[in-house]
């Protein structure tokens, strides 16, 4: 597998407390990761030990990124200077980090859609804008990985949306890795190809999208009086993807076929209490897992 991240046992502490506890994170070149957690999980620990911000108390993590262009990072509020334009903003950054040229800069800004704000300065821009801004900052100097601490927090709808669209943007046509952490679950959903749960300082849950949809994906939740004769009945229609989950029959795929289902059930002689088709988000499955909300 071509991982451009892993970390092996990373571990952070804080005298005695255990902020991040032995986490195994594996993070995909060209990919959008999603980290997620309520807060205080430890998503920002370990977001800030990966940046090189923080040190670990032991354990390790190994970016393998061969053109050496290293991590962009934006954790917490962007570093902006509000009486500042985008493009000063962009190109005080880029001195700083030696990459400075007016076209590195214009095409960042375009990459993230502050192209036209001209002379507007920093402070007047709109939170979701601000946190654009920040994103192309973290992307000064063309890095092959961005780690992103809650980009999306407290914008409005709008905001959310064009983050998003940025963020697909970067991976579809730039081929950036992108770690990005949110308690905003049903975002998450729409944009990552793989997913890492924190809960309590653990790593309990790593996933890929792939893997998300067949544990969350809609399915025909089914409960007869004979529910282990019920999967015989089912698969002998030609349905393979059967399952027992907890007390009730999952069946995977053939969604168009309920109806078909229900009457080989009752032509076998079975009492069907219940057959509907549901699906479980991201966010129920987090609750599932970690048994509590997303926010604290």
């Amino acid at each position: 597998m071509d991982y451009i991240l892993t970390t092996d046992n990373l571990t952070k502490k804080y005298g005695d407390k255990v902020a991040a506890g032995n986490i195994n994170i594996h993070i995909r070149k060209g990919e959008i990761y999603g980290l997620i957690g309520r807060n205080g999980a430890g998503k920002t620990t370990i977001m800030r030990v990966i940046s090189g911000l923080s040190a670990q108390t032991s354990g390790s993590y190994q970016i393998n990124d061969e053109s050496k262009r290293g991590i962009g990072v934006l954790i917490e509020s962007p570093g902006i200077y509000a009486n500042r334009t985008a493009f000063d903003n962009m190109k005080i950054k880029c001195i700083a980090m030696n990459c400075y040229s007016k076209e590195h800069i214009e095409d960042l800004l375009k990459t993230v859609g502050l192209a036209d704000t001209g002379d507007k300065k920093a402070g007047s821009f709109s939170l979701g804008m601000r946190q654009r801004l920040g994103i192309a900052l973290a992307l000064a100097g063309d890095p092959e990985l961005i780690v992103l601490d809650e980009p999306i927090n407290g914008l409005d709808p709008q905001g959310i949306a064009e983050i998003r669209e940025t963020l697909e943007k970067l991976r579809d046509e730039k081929g950036i890795t992108i770690m990005v952490s949110s308690h905003i679950l049903d975002e998450l959903g729409k944009i990552a190809d793989s997913y890492g749960i924190i809960n309590n300082g653990e790593l309990i849950a790593e996933f890929s999208k792939e893997e998300l949809l067949q544990r969350c994906g809609e399915y025909i939740s089914i409960h007869t009086d004979d529910n282990k004769k019920a999967i015989e009945v089912i698969r002998s229609i030609g349905i393979q993807s059967v399952e027992m989950s907890s007390d009730k029959i999952r069946v995977n795929d053939n969604l168009d076929k309920a109806a078909e289902i229900n009457k080989a059930l009752v032509d076998s002689g079975l009492a069907v209490d219940e057959i509907h088709a549901t699906s479980l988000s991201l966010e129920d499955y987090y609750l599932n897992l970690t048994g509590g909300a997303v926010h604290e």
